[in-house]
């Protein structure tokens, strides 16, 4: 119930939820802080060497993704929208201490763009996009074990919302063993949520 109400208000009373977003940052901040950036540090620690680096985005990153995002298909931007594109909204958005803003390089040039919204409750929730030139090389896998590690070594419940009609991500998570469907939301959307071990 918490979680559509929630995402009724983000979508339809935007002064509320940034008063709501500013005081959850707070109180994130001040009780989870500090342990994130341990956390996340080990997690990237764990992973495997590839021709893709992943990290912890900074605010001198902000024009990259900027370009990362406004250089997509407008088709594909349709289901993902934690934020706004324009430069102003990005950088603004590494104010938010409950927002960790992550990114996959090639080199200089960032090909991918991910990021776990936490909820001072302990649950979070977590998103991605992939350049459309750099899909299918096994980016999105590297990007969900860091985001479900992340949260899950925090123990936080890890979480999102797909629509049923983004055919992309719903082919994306179709083999995804973690996903757990908890229950349907308004305007064909599904709130899901990324569990360990749940075949184990």
């Amino acid at each position: 119930m918490m979680e559509k109400i929630l995402i009724y208000i983000k979508h339809h009373f935007a002064f509320i939820w940034k008063i709501i977003d500013r005081l959850n940052a707070l109180l994130f901040s001040l009780f989870y802080g500090s342990h994130t950036e341990t956390v996340l540090q080990s997690v990237l620690k764990n992973q495997d060497q590839t021709d893709f680096s992943y990290c912890k985005l900074q605010l001198s990153d902000a024009h990259s993704l900027f370009q990362l995002l406004n250089n997509q298909d407008p088709a594909d931007l349709n289901y993902f929208h934690p934020h706004g594109f324009d430069l102003d909204s990005i950088k603004k958005q590494f104010t938010y201490t409950s927002f960790l803003m992550m990114g996959v390089f090639k080199g200089n040039q960032m090909v991918g763009y991910f990021f776990l919204r936490f909820f001072f409750n302990k649950k979070c929730f977590v998103g991605r996009l992939i350049d459309k030139d750099f899909r299918g090389k096994g980016i999105g896998e590297t990007m969900n074990t860091i985001m479900y590690e992340t949260a899950w070594n925090m123990g936080f419940r890890c979480l999102s919302t797909i629509s049923k009609n983004n055919k992309l991500v719903i082919k994306a998570h179709a083999k995804n063993r973690s996903m757990v469907v908890l229950k349907e939301l308004q305007n064909d959307y599904l709130l899901v949520e990324f569990v360990k071990n749940v075949n184990n």
